[in-house]
């Protein structure tokens, strides 16, 4: 049993973040081998937060119905049950990483405004 959706979110960010940890890429890679496609696949392949959220989202909608099929006296119900914990957490880590990232932005352009204002630049005519 494996957490495809752990390891297609780590080269997704993997890809964002552009590491270049070739053993950590062919691990995950090994991973989810017969198991790239639909939204794991996409989430391995994201090359944006935004995508990463999108298809970590579409993993999520996946796995919760994967449990919901599930006969809860199988012996992996609950492990199904833990890597949807798993994934929800790493799903508000994703959000944090955004929120993280869009507040260095906003600082960053307030950063600039207040430079502007602390020393004005002439108008060329």
């Amino acid at each position: 049993m494996t957490c495809h959706e752990i390891e297609a979110l780590r080269l997704g960010l993997m890809n964002v973040l552009g590491t270049e940890d070739r053993s950590a890429r062919e691990h995950a890679k090994t991973e989810l081998e017969g198991h790239l496609d639909g939204p794991i696949e996409a989430l391995a392949e994201a090359e944006t937060l935004a995508g990463i959220e999108r298809h970590l989202d579409a993993a999520l909608v996946e796995l919760e119905e994967e449990i919901a099929a599930a006969d809860a006296d199988d012996d992996e119900y609950d492990y199904l049950r833990g890597r949807l914990v798993a994934v929800r957490d790493a799903e508000r880590a994703v959000g944090r990483l955004t929120g993280q990232g869009e507040d260095v932005l906003a600082g960053l352009g307030e950063a600039h405004d207040l430079l502007h204002e602390a020393f004005p630049v002439e108008d060329e005519a």
